[in-house]
This record gives structure tokens, sequence and C-alpha cells, in this order.
């Protein structure tokens, strides 16, 4: 926590270190995670596993990020944000290096399991410890928290490319491990929290009667997940969708997969400021209408440049939301459970967002990849109104 006194620095002082800290280690996170998909016909190929096997994997991984997420923020809350940080970094080590040297499936999945259960536990106590540190500042750092992922999503594209090109796809998972393990030193010798580990309740009864019983959160918790499904689906189909729903070169689809993350590295910490100075309620409705009207135009586009700056648009506006919406949300909940109610809704959006993949598979075979897409751009207008109403 910091001292009344102390300034919100972004970078310097305890608040700032802890901030930039935080935010490495998230980017080291998702740059391991997401270094996987580029790099899973290499993997396929020295394991000898199919794509059922892989799915299975990924899935692993996911599911259990998504379901340590109510967890990780109720003990944040109870222990201690440093308890939780701490124990997720030490996870993700232990599992990448897992990853890195499996020599066959059964300890590849181990691997995939240990980093879920590790990137489960640190973003929900990490966000936590951003709404301590600051609070006429909250937008902005939430800004820059949350861009660290997408740095993460493109280094990993960055990495895989290098190291398939001089190594194996296990030296892919080296950098990572360094960064979180310095990051793990750097947050113990840091932070002025103290380790609590205790035998605590998840109270999951009485977080579930606070955000379903009070009509605001309920319907915010709605409009989170129609982004989250939105979301997951156009990161697992938009290259597939302009590659062959659109017939484009595949560097066209690569190009408006990267623009994804790269956008969002400079949307999030600038919606993020501008939520400080303008009503949060203006931006997030704002930012998902564009989402919305940029997605039609990704479905209508009929040339690649048209395609890939509509891609740049629905960026803009999908990657605005996220930020804005969980300083809302922190400001809102009560203090001594926000970390908690967090990390419950983070785990609702996220496990019904993870349907959206398969949502878009499904139509694209009944049906076509358009018809699909159509389906999104209605999930973020219905999404908009929802927070137009409630907020």
């Amino acid at each position: 926590m910091t001292d009344s006194a102390t300034e919100e620095r972004l970078v310097t002082g305890y608040a700032g270190r802890l901030l930039v800290a935080v935010s490495v280690g998230w980017l080291a996170i998702q740059a391991g995670r997401l270094v996987l998909s580029p790099s899973l016909p290499a993997v396929k190929a020295d394991l000898g596993i199919s794509d059922a096997q892989a799915g299975f994997a990924f899935t692993l991984l996911w599911g259990l990020y998504a379901l340590l997420q109510y967890p990780s923020g109720r003990l944040s809350d109870a222990l201690s944000r440093k308890t939780l940080l701490a124990s997720g970094l030490a996870l993700v080590v232990v599992g990448f290096g897992a990853l890195a040297s499996a020599p066959n499936y059964a300890l590849f999945l181990l691997g995939a399991a240990v980093v879920g259960a590790g990137a489960g536990l640190y973003p929900t106590a990490a966000r936590a410890l951003v709404s301590d540190l600051y609070t006429e500042k909250r937008g902005r750092a939430f800004g820059l928290h949350t861009a660290s992922g997408d740095v993460g999503g493109v280094a990993s594209a960055g990495l895989a490319a290098l190291v398939l090109a001089v190594a194996t796809w296990r030296w892919a998972f080296l950098p990572v491990v360094a960064v979180a393990l310095a990051i793990l030193v750097s947050l113990h010798l840091w932070s002025r929290e103290a380790y609590v580990f205790e035998r605590r309740s998840l109270d999951v009864r009485d977080t579930a009667d606070r955000l379903l019983r009070g009509s605001r959160f309920r319907w915010l918790l709605v409009a989170y997940t129609l982004y989250a499904f939105t979301w997951q689906a156009t990161a697992a189909f938009l290259p597939t969708f302009l590659e062959v729903g659109k017939q484009f070169d595949p560097l066209v689809a690569q190009v408006a997969f990267g623009v994804l993350f790269g956008v969002g590295a400079v949307v999030k910490p600038t919606a993020g400021t501008l939520s400080d100075r303008l009503p949060r309620r203006t931006i997030t409705v704002g930012a998902l209408l564009l989402g919305a009207v940029s997605l039609a135009g990704v479905v209508l586009a009929d040339s690649p440049v048209a395609s890939v700056a509509a891609v740049v648009a629905f960026a803009a506006g999908l990657m605005a939301f996220p930020p804005v919406m969980q300083s809302y949300l922190m400001d809102a909940f009560p203090d001594d459970s926000a970390g908690g109610d967090l990390g419950a809704m983070r785990t609702v959006y996220i496990g019904i967002g993870a349907l959206g993949p398969t949502y878009v598979g499904t139509v694209a075979t009944a049906a076509d990849y358009r018809v699909a897409f159509w389906g999104l751009v209605v999930a973020l207008l219905a999404s908009a109104a929802l927070v137009a109403v409630t907020t």
C-alpha cells in the first residue's frame, strides 16, 4: 500500500516500482503462454502428438487459468497481494521450465497445468495491487498494466520467429523463465507486504450474492462476458477468417493478428489515462461501439488493405475497454473484497468467453465465417447497450 503522502508516480517511487514489476511479470507470462501458438507445429512434430492432444494441452492451461481467478483475488484480499503474486510467479517459472524440458506428452501436460495454475494466481492479485497503489491515476495505471500483456503478445511472435529460425521451440521459454524469476526476486525485495500463509475460506456464497443480487454488477458481468466472448473468438479465428474465408494471402492474416496486440499496447494506456479525466461510461460505451462498427467493416471489406485498416479500428475499440471497465469496477467494489470480486467476475467471463472459438468454429462449419462474425458484432452492440443503461 502507498503512504498517503506519497505521490502516485507511474515509474519511480514505491508505487511506480511495483507497477513496473507486476506489469513486466504479466508481460512475461503472456509471452510464454502465447508463444505456444506459433510454435505448435514444431511442438507437435517433436513430441509426436496430434491436433487433439495439442488442443487438450491448451484447454488444460486456459481452463486452470480461468478457474483460479476467483481464488487468487479472494486470497489476495484475505492474505496479501505479495503472497499470491510470488506464488504465481514461482509456479510459472517451474511450469515453463517443465515445458522447455518435457521429453514426452505426459510431462508436457504437467508443465501446461503448472503454467495454467501460476498464470491463474497472478493477474487478479496484480490488478488488485494496482488498485491499492493508485486512486487519482488508477485508470492510467490500469492502462499501462493491461497494455503490458499486449506487449507480451507482440513479443511472443518475435520470440517464436527468432527461436525457430536458430534453435528449437524449447529455447523460447528460457527468456520467459529468466524474466519471471527476476520479477519474483524484485517483488520479494521491494514489496512492503508480508508473506501470509493461512487457511482461509473462499466465501463463494457471499461473493456470488454480492455480485448477482445487485442488478448493476450482474448486468456488467453479462456485458463483460459478451466482450470476452468476442475477444477470444476473434483472437482464435481472425487469421483463419481472412486467409480461408476471404482468400487473402497468409501474410495479411499474420499482419492483422499482430495488429490486435500492437494496437492494444498503445490504446490501453491512452484509454486508461482518458478515463481518469472523462466519465468511464462514455469511454467504455464508445469503445464497444467502435469495436462493433469496425468488426462489421472487417466482415464487409473486400480488399486486404481495407480489412487490415478495419482491424486497426476494431483493435482500438476492443482494447480500450478492459482498463477503463476494470478501473470502474475497482472503484465500485467494497475495499475489503475488491480482489475477490474482480477475480469472481474474471472466472466467469473468461470461462464463458472461452466458448467464443467454439461458437465461431461451429457456425463457420454450418454456414460460413461471415455469419459467425456478424454474431460477434451483435454481441458487442449488446454489451455496449448493457454498459450504457447500467453504469
